[in-house]
């Protein structure tokens, strides 16, 4: 009987190896299981016996689909709020036709939707705020949200079958994520998931990056792979990208970094294997090695890096993947990142989190805030500014350096940001604050996301032809420096004050028809080959008549939709240009898309220690000088 029994419990535990064994060989379109486990919100760091993203729903159970004009409702009932808090709102109330009836545009209806819920909780936290201020009883003080680093070391004393790491204002270009693990148990396949925040009514949160390592192959390949994908809730698993490529796949460029290294998967020479740390080697039987970043029993060092386009692997210091990002699924909206399966966990550390400063310790506070708005005056120039609502750094930067020129500082040039909300509550509670502090933020009835920053160019438009009277009205992004002496010298040298587009002019451009391009265009959004003229999106400036007529026809409901900014501009532009409009383009060469060259009038992708760099050039050379390393 005993020998019956010890029997029965063998081939019970090698049925269950077996089983184990085969679910861990699924190809990546896998089924999840769900943890009913709550998570404490304000804990960051929480350790969960969690195997990954969400699994298949019904249709049936995703959200109904309501009226865009019940949605909106929330987010334009008259609050209680003081006069200085109304000023983040100068447009807010000006946009509600616009947000309520355009959903030409990708992602419209779940923008605002997800803003009404979003701004719900803010006002909820604000009105709460106000109470306790106005109660003795309750002790107020300013409490640090968003943390600029987090870590967990020792991470094998607690449950190391799975790990959950909370970022309570998300991720942000230079954010990274340092793994340090051990590759163990029977397959030593393990998966890193990077998640946002589900919506009320789903109980599955988006994926932003499935990122799995699978040692010993699946059903496409017996070779150790690395599988790349993303998952939602209404589209399910996307395209996954592997690592070794297929043999009929061309490897692609994010951030100038390859899609996959083409050293993972080949067989290395003997030289490069001796000098190769021996954890960086899978070994084919005795006949060759080929090169892989991960292997069982072997420490590695991983770092998930985010760039302007996408998200780098490194291993052991080497570059292994890239994946670009996926529309709606942006960096900004990460809360978490998961990590699961046949892994030791020694630490994992997260750095260049989003945080902004605290205004008690800013000795020059007064001179960061923004002039005030001179009254019954007309600006020679208004400047909007596009910026995600955890940008905090970025923002910071600019008021620092060319918001600090004199034009400005004397309200002769006014800046604003162009912010829309943020689906975490902290984030959103951060960027009120700032607001209140600063005076320079208006707030978007809408969830930033790329395939809507046309919104922000028509509010723009709106804010400085219908809140200031500006001469002219320029836009730029919170990663670019502007030479605001430049621009008004510009604009008085081209002496036009009707028609005028300047920038860094593009006349002969085509439509991207590759579904893989960040900037995809289907012909039914634009039929035609070529595009009007049109100036590239790090900064270009529109005269008064052009702007006025953008915000008089968005109100009107007859502007057209299209979701490249710079583009639209173009072509709308355009329009007024068949309709009888005189149209200047003056293209300015110093305007420089990508970095930065020596006498520039405006310089893109600056990080905030290049734009202090920028600035203290300006003021000890007095000469645009770029930083060099």
């Amino acid at each position: 009987m005993k020998k019956w029994y010890g029997g029965v419990l063998t081939t019970s535990l090698l049925m269950f190896l077996v089983l184990g064994y085969c679910v861990m060989r699924k190809p990546v379109k896998e089924s999840y299981v769900t943890s009913s486990v709550y998570f404490n919100m304000t804990n960051p760091l929480e350790w969960i016996n969690a195997m990954a993203p969400p699994a298949a729903h019904q249709p049936e159970k995703i959200t109904q689909v309501i009226s865009a004009e019940i949605v909106v409702s929330d987010l334009f009932i008259k609050r209680n709020l003081s006069a200085q808090e109304q000023q983040s709102l100068s447009t807010w109330y000006q946009l509600k036709r616009l947000v309520t009836h355009d959903q030409v545009l990708p992602n419209a209806i779940d923008a605002v939707k997800e803003a009404s819920i979003a701004w719900n909780n803010l006002m909820t936290a604000v009105e709460r705020e106000k109470l306790d201020a106005n109660d003795s009883s309750v002790k107020t003080g300013k409490q640090k949200q968003c943390p600029h680093f987090l870590s967990k070391t020792n991470a094998t004393e607690i449950d190391a079958s799975g790990f959950k790491l909370r970022f309570p204002c998300g991720l942000t270009q230079g954010s990274s994520i340092t793994i340090i693990g051990i590759p163990n148990g029977l397959l030593g396949n393990f998966r890193i998931d990077l998640t946002g925040e589900p919506l009320p009514g789903e109980p599955d949160p988006p994926v932003i990056l499935h990122y799995n390592v699978r040692l010993h192959g699946d059903k496409i390949t017996e070779d150790p792979v690395i599988v790349q994908n993303t998952w939602t809730i209404a589209h399910d698993w996307g395209e996954e990208e592997r690592c070794p490529l297929p043999s009929d796949e061309k490897s692609k460029k994010v951030d100038e970094l390859e899609q996959c290294n083409d050293m993972v998967g080949n067989v290395m020479a003997t030289r490069h294997v001796i000098a190769t740390n021996k954890s960086s080697l899978a070994q084919d039987g005795s006949k060759s090695r080929k090169y892989f970043p991960f292997k069982q029993g072997y420490l590695s060092v991983a770092t998930l890096r985010v760039g302007s386009e996408g998200i780098q692997m490194t291993v052991d210091g080497k570059h292994i993947t890239s994946f670009a990002f996926r529309e709606t699924l942006e960096p900004w909206l990460v809360s978490e990142v998961r990590i699961s399966g046949d892994i030791k966990l020694i630490s994992v550390v997260t750095s260049g989190l989003p945080t902004s400063e605290d205004s008690d310790h800013i000795s020059d506070l007064e001179a960061l805030k923004a002039a005030p708005l001179p009254p019954r005056k007309r600006l020679d120039l208004f400047v909007g500014v596009f910026s995600t609502a955890n940008n905090f750094k970025r923002r910071m930067a600019v008021r620092r350096t060319w918001m600090q020129y004199d034009a400005v500082r004397s309200g002769q040039v006014a800046v604003r940001f162009f912010v829309g909300l943020h689906k975490n509550q902290m984030v959103n509670e951060e960027l009120w604050n700032e607001a209140r502090t600063y005076m320079d933020i208006q707030l978007m009835p809408f969830v930033d996301y790329y395939s809507l920053i046309a919104w922000k160019t028509i509010a723009i438009c709106v804010f400085g032809t219908d809140v200031v009277s500006a001469k002219f009205v320029m836009k730029t992004d919170d990663d670019a420096f502007v030479r605001v002496d430049e621009i008004l010298s510009s604009m008085q040298r081209i002496n036009v004050t009707r028609g005028l587009l300047y920038g860094l002019i593009n006349s002969d451009s085509h439509p991207h028809r590759s579904p893989d391009s960040k900037w995809f265009i289907s012909p039914e959004e634009w039929p035609e080959e070529t595009y009007p003229p049109w100036a590239h999106g790090p900064g270009y400036v529109v005269s008064s008549d052009i702007a006025k007529t953008i915000s008089s026809k968005q109100r009107k409901g007859r502007l057209k939709m299209f979701k490249l900014e710079d583009v639209a501009m173009g072509i709308w532009i355009s329009e007024m240009n068949k309709k009888g409009l005189e149209v200047k383009y003056e293209k300015e060469e110093r305007i420089f898309n990508e970095g930065c060259r020596d006498g520039y009038v405006i310089a893109h992708y600056q990080g905030p220690r290049e734009m202090l760099c920028l600035w203290q050039k300006i003021e000890e050379k007095k000469r645009a000088l770029c930083c060099g390393e």
